[in-house]
């Protein structure tokens, strides 16, 4: 019975944790018509990389905070990209 009791919890903490990181940010603006939205999306990327490292070095316990800063990250980047869209519209 202990042993339902602790697999059960861990599968389900093993499959948040794909999905939570399953998306990562991108370098994928044109830095020759929109720098400075390049610029940002690359920093965006550069802090997604050392907190990860973070993540790491930590052995993973950071209660979270750290996954929930890179999945911000991710949402940054999308609108970051929507911005360099909607610019290239105009």
């Amino acid at each position: 019975m202990k042993k339902k009791a602790f697999v059960y919890p861990t599968l389900l903490a093993a499959m948040l944790l794909c999905g939570a990181t399953a998306q990562e940010p991108v370098i994928d603006i044109d830095a020759r018509i929109h720098p400075n939205l390049a610029a940002a999306q690359r920093h965006v990327v550069e802090a997604n990389q050392e907190i990860f490292t973070a993540q790491k070095d930590n052995k993973w316990d950071m209660h979270g905070h750290a996954e929930k800063a890179r999945q911000l990250l991710v949402e940054v980047n999308n609108e970051l990209k929507a911005a360099a869209l909607t610019a290239n519209k105009r």
